[in-house]
This record gives C-alpha cells, structure tokens and sequence, in this order.
C-alpha cells in the first residue's frame, strides 16, 4: 500500500512574501498592483500574523520603492469608507512622527491655514515611540475636538476648516501596524504609506519625513498616484514642520509631471537652536494669542504655511509665499483657535 502525503494548499497570500524573499538573485520589488492587493488582503484580514511580520520586516531591510509605497496607500484607500455628505478639503495633513525637541509648532500652521478660509485634515497617529508629544494630545490640551471617525471629521470641517483623525478612527488595522514596532525593534514601510492615505482625496497633500533618502520615493509615489498637488520636506522630527535655522529641500509634484526640487533659505540667522527642555505645549496658545513672544516658533509656524501655500498655487514664489504666510498668520483671530466657518 502506497503511503499518500498531503500536501497543504498555498495560502494566497504566501505569494507576496515569495516576491521578497527569493533570495538575492531573484526577489525582487513588488510592482504597484501587487502592493496593492498585498496590502488590501492585509487591511481585510486575509493573510496570517506571522506572513504579515516576515512581509514588513522583508520589506524594511530592503526599503520601499515608490512603486510599493503607492500601492500600499492605494490598497489601503480603497478599505476606507468616506462619508458621502463630506465636505471638500483643501489640503490632506499627515502628522505621524510626533516631536521630541521642539513643539508642534506646525499645528498652528494648519490651524491658521483653517483659520483663512482653508479646509484642513489632519491624521495620524501616536504612543509608537517614547518621550514624543504627539499631535493627538496636543490639539486635546489645546482644546481642538479629535474627530471619532471620518463622518465625525466631515462635521468638524463644515464647523471649523480643520479636523484632526487619528488613523485607527478610520483605518484600525493600520494602527496594529504601526504599534508593531516595539515588537519588531524597527519601523516598517506603514510609517510611510500612512503619509499618503489622503482619504478625503485633498488636491494638496503634504508631506514631512526624517530621513532624505525617502523623499524621491515619496515625490515617485505620488506622481504614480496622480496626486494634483504634493510637497515632501526633511520636517523636524519627521513632521510637515519647516525648520527655520536650516534651509530646506522641497520636493514638490503636481499630478503626473517630474518632481520640482528647490531649496529654501533659512528664516532664521542662528543656525542652531536648543532643544526645548520643558515641551509645554501650553505655549502654543500663548504665541497665538499674541501673549508670548517665540521667535523660532513662529518662525517655524510662518514657514512651514508658506511651503504649503506655495504647493497650493496660492504664491508663485517662496519669497511671495512667505509674504503671504505672514500675512495669514498677521491676520488670525487671536481669540480663539478655531474660527467657525
């Protein structure tokens, strides 16, 4: 009698891992479509906890391409349900890294953007790293409502031009993710795909990373998605905050044409500045109440909204753009934060 070995049936998923795997002669990277479907058979629950460790951290030793980090964010758009009563947004806003040295000044960046007429959405995420103050807890201090999910921030933009969501209010699985990393030691491409979710498809989507190895793979990813209007830049910390004792390099895209880099000067003529060893965000409300006098700080809030203007179309140059920043930030309403629409 001849002994019959069963031979267990390849999860659909295992596929993807193969790609990556194959050794150094023949892995190779995932093309758009596959990321795509790779990261929608994730975000759905179809592929096994341990299939999903060994694709992130594959994926981590070899860094994402542009191609892969497209696909990743258009899968993951694709398992978002957007309200259909939403609202149009101006400009799509990742916060994703939170701040160790400085404050988030770049909050009040997005609120003074609101604050002139503009709708902003915020997301992001917080808690994955130690000794950071992430933007959640900060806009929570301020007073600034944190939408629950995406019909909850459809209404705060009606009320006020600005809404903040933390990923797991919209996509939950990606926050699992993202809280891996304690787990894996290491950060995997979901703290960059993340960036690019835009789920109320935004004509502006900004961008702030650390590393400046990632910001061609960030400018080709959004051309790849067609992205009407994106600008990528080293932030501070990671955040979409420009540094004003620095110049900085913007990568900036519009829908399908090559990348435009230019560098902007810095603001400030002290090239270094201490870090802030108390990190009270209180004083956020203090400098936009005009109570407070920070001159880096506000440099920084003055800055980094004349980056986003300049990639809204709104200046045609960095030096008009600059103007036009100080301007809106002139022209807030001291008062309060938020100005109802």
């Amino acid at each position: 009698m001849k002994t019959v070995f069963h031979v267990p049936e390849l999860h659909p998923f295992a596929k993807y891992v193969a790609i990556l795997a194959r050794g150094k002669t023949r892995s190779r990277a995932l093309t758009q479509e596959e990321a795509a479907d790779a990261m929608q058979m994730i975000l759905s629950d179809q592929a096994r906890p341990e299939q999903i460790g060994a694709f992130l951290m594959l994926l981590r030793l070899r860094e994402e391409t542009s191609e892969e980090t497209a696909g990743f964010a258009q899968g993951s758009r694709a398992t978002i349900d957007v309200p259909e009563n939403a609202p149009d947004v101006d400009v799509d806003w990742s916060s994703y890294a939170g701040k160790r040295i400085q404050l988030p000044w770049f909050i009040l960046s997005a609120l003074a953007l609101a604050s002139a007429g503009y709708k902003v959405f915020m997301h992001g995420t917080d808690g994955h790293t130690p000794g950071r103050v992430y933007t959640r807890s900060t806009l929570e201090t301020l007073g600034v409502p944190v939408s629950k999910n995406l019909e909850d921030a459809a209404l705060h933009l009606g009320q006020n031009n600005f809404a903040y969501a933390p990923i797991e209010a919209f996509c939950p699985k990606l926050q699992e993710l993202i809280q891996l990393r304690p787990i894996f030691g290491l950060r995997s491409p979901v703290h960059s795909f993340s960036r690019m979710l835009n789920p109320f498809s935004a004509p502006v989507m900004m961008q702030g990373i650390f590393h400046r190895g990632f910001m061609d793979i960030h400018a080709g990813a959004a051309i790849l998605l067609n992205q009407p209007h994106s600008a990528v830049f080293r932030g501070d910390g990671g955040e979409i905050e420009r540094r004003p004792n620095k110049p900085t390099v913007v990568w900036e895209t519009k829908g399908q044409e090559e990348p435009v880099v230019s560098e902007w000067p810095a603001i400030l003529s002290e090239p270094h500045q201490p870090a802030d060893q108390e990190m009270d965000v209180g004083r956020l409300v203090d400098v936009w109440a005009g109570d407070r006098a920070d001159e880096y700080g506000e440099a920084a809030v003055v800055g980094t909204l004349a980056i986003t203007l300049k990639t809204m179309q709104k200046a045609a140059t960095p030096e008009d753009a600059q103007v036009l920043a100080q301007q809106i930030w002139n022209d807030r309403n001291k008062s309060r934060l938020l100005t109802a629409a």
